[in-house]
């Protein structure tokens, strides 16, 4: 078969041109330019759901709502992520991810328009509901299977880090635009109100022109062997897929680490509320460049310790990671009695680099699973079920503190729980690292 395959009797390249086009260059040249399109879409689409973390304060006062009503609105969200995650890995394996993408960011986009006439409050519930259906069912697993299949063996750290670090950059870019164009309305005083709607019409309108760019783009095939893989899993059976993952122990525990480092991860949606508490008591725009510099660190922080993890070990660096912005969220609690603001900032910024690089990381840990590749979406989904579950809870948890004790107080409470938590995590992936032995399975 091979023989036949092979076409023998097909006439020779000529060999200039055999050099210029060996399969191995354009094989990885097509890998990276999907990977580009990959971390388009992935800095495109969420940052629109996560205005809080730089303008929450404003959001509250335009909206009309409270702290526990916010938190209400992103508990919605994270129980419409929590019901979808299964299904979207499922749809992975099933349906082309360029499709899903594509219809993902423009419905999302779609939405961000309603969202900026400031509806009501029963309006925004649904808005979110949604936007949980076009940024979690739709999109959310269709992506990591795709980074895990065009990376090869050897690349998973880079790869998944350049995704996160790549979306970061992204983020960071938008951020970065959105405050000046914030800044410069309310400088001219239009007020906050029309401040932040036209941020939102900005990342709107970037979600609907992504998700029309992309729809002219092909979906190259896989560098990773998964021919046909819908075939592959028409005649399979999904409780059997379910009982494969079940058995694999490591799957869980990257579960408890992926539950653990997403924590650390929505506390930094908090860091501008904070800053403008208490002695503190920064302004909008100043909290707003503090947490947009945080938001540099993701290219530094998911790259870098992508890069780091592929030389030394990606589990042993995301280790490093958690217990590193375990002890930032400490000096964070701490470090106000000091009064030193150009610390505090800097403190932020080292958290929110521990953090990318964990957000980088832990999905590396699929390596560590022995994951047959045709149900790596639904591995994907299962861990994302889990591991992403505290969406429904932490909203209402950190509505509740900020709601009863109000102030400074509240979040210093909040960043110690999550403290324990990220340590939890830690201990979660020591013990992941001695059963592999810091070898893949």
């Amino acid at each position: 078969m091979q023989k036949f395959l092979g076409k023998p009797n097909a006439p020779a390249m000529p060999r200039a041109e055999t050099a210029s086009l060996t399969p191995a260059a354009a094989g990885s040249m097509q890998r990276y330019v999907q990977l580009l399109l990959l971390v388009l879409a992935a800095g495109g689409i969420y940052p629109l759901l996560y205005l809080r973390q730089v303008y929450q304060t404003t959001m509250l006062d335009v909206l009309h709502i409270d702290n526990a009503q916010l938190g209400y609105l992103y508990s919605v969200l994270g129980i419409v992520f929590f019901v979808s995650y299964l299904p979207s890995g499922w749809l992975a394996d099933r349906v082309a991810p360029r499709l899903l993408i594509c219809f993902s960011l423009i419905g999302t986009g779609a939405l961000g328009l309603w969202y900026s006439t400031a509806p009501s409050f029963h309006a925004l519930l649904v808005i979110f509901c949604l936007w949980g259906v076009t940024t979690g069912l739709t999109f959310w697993a269709s992506v990591l299977k795709r980074v895990r299949m065009i990376a090869g063996a050897n690349e998973q750290g880079r790869f998944f880090g350049l995704l996160d670090g790549g979306r970061g950059l992204v983020e960071a870019l938008l951020a970065t635009a959105a405050l000046a164009l914030f800044a410069a309305a309310t400088g001219a005083g239009r007020g906050e109100a029309a401040a932040l709607r036209h941020v939102i019409y900005m990342y709107s309108f970037t979600c609907i022109a992504l998700g029309a760019l992309m729809s002219f783009f092909k979906d190259p095939a896989p560098a990773q062997a998964e021919r046909k893989p819908v075939e592959a899993n028409a005649n399979g059976s999904l409780w059997r897929d379910l009982a494969t993952l079940a058995a694999i122990p490591q799957l869980w525990l990257m579960a408890a680490v992926v539950f653990c480092g997403y924590q650390i991860f929505w506390a930094t949606y908090s860091f501008s509320a904070y800053l403008q508490q208490g002695e503190m008591h920064m302004t909008v725009v100043a909290a707003g460049m503090v947490t947009t510099a945080k938001l540099w660190m993701r290219p530094i922080g998911g790259i870098g310790g992508g890069f780091l993890g592929d030389r030394l070990s990606n589990l042993r660096v995301l280790i490093w990671a958690l217990f590193l912005a375990v002890a930032g969220l400490i000096g964070l609690i701490l470090l106000p009695a000091l009064r030193n603001m150009a610390l505090l900032g800097a403190v932020v910024l080292f958290i929110g680099l521990m953090t990318y690089a964990i957000r980088g990381l832990y999905w590396t840990l699929l390596d560590y699973c022995a994951i047959p590749m045709r149900i790596t979406g639904l591995a994907i989904g299962l861990v994302s079920l889990i591991g992403y579950s505290s969406d429904i809870f932490l909203p209402l948890v950190n509505g509740y503190i900020t709601e009863h004790y109000a102030g400074m107080l509240g979040y210093q409470i909040y960043f110690a729980y999550v403290a324990a938590i990220g340590t939890l995590g830690g201990i979660a992936a020591l013990v992941l690292k001695r059963m592999t032995h810091s070898k893949p399975a």
